[in-house]
């Protein structure tokens, strides 16, 4: 599994990381997502999943 995130479509609503916290965080000025770990492990598939279908910017993209 490999996560890209766009940066620039990031509305920072923070769902992602109350989703997936040890794979998404957000940048303290903007509120912007920032990808910890862009090949977590397949522990992390659900909350990752899940944290690119909530996201309202559709920011998230999961590539198998």
């Amino acid at each position: 599994m490999q996560i890209t995130v766009a940066e620039e479509h990031c509305c920072g609503a923070g769902q992602c990381v109350l989703a997936a916290p040890d794979v998404f965080d957000q940048r303290d000025e903007d509120g912007v997502v920032v990808l910890l770990d862009a090949t977590p492990p397949e522990s992390q598939r659900a909350a990752v999943l899940d944290a690119a279908a909530v996201c309202p910017a559709a920011a998230i993209a999961v590539h198998e």
